[in-house]
């Protein structure tokens, strides 16, 4: 078996764990939170359906002065509301947000990385 075929391979089963992760994140956490009258207009801006849920992942898993600065940038309307997500949320949410976005970002990162060496004949 060629290693390009074995890291595609893992990259499509990590790619396949963060999608079920966010499944659960969505019908878990989410839902509790557009319920609530007031979470349901912090939650950040929704390019498409489902957006919000990595919005709020990303505002539970990114450290505090990270989400301070991006508080209080201009585009602070695009992100969804630390302060408030913090009060609704329980610590097994804020943990499962963490590990669901930590996840996807590693195994979107692992695939760039993948198509890259790729691309540069290091598999060759």
């Amino acid at each position: 078996m060629k290693t390009i075929t074995l890291l595609v391979g893992i990259m499509i089963l990590l790619v396949f764990v963060s999608m079920f992760m966010y499944l659960i994140f969505s019908q878990v956490t989410m839902r509790k939170l557009r319920k609530n009258p007031d979470t349901k207009d912090i939650l950040g801006v929704e390019f498409v359906s489902g957006w919000d849920s990595f919005n709020v992942a990303q505002a539970l898993a990114l450290p505090q002065f990270i989400t301070n600065k991006l508080k209080h940038s201009p585009i602070s309307s695009l992100y969804a509301n630390t302060d408030i997500l913090n009060v609704h949320t329980s610590k097994i949410d804020k943990a499962f947000a963490c590990i669901f976005y930590w996840f996807f970002m590693g195994s979107n990162l692992f695939g760039i990385c993948v198509l890259l060496l790729n691309a540069f004949g290091v598999f060759d």
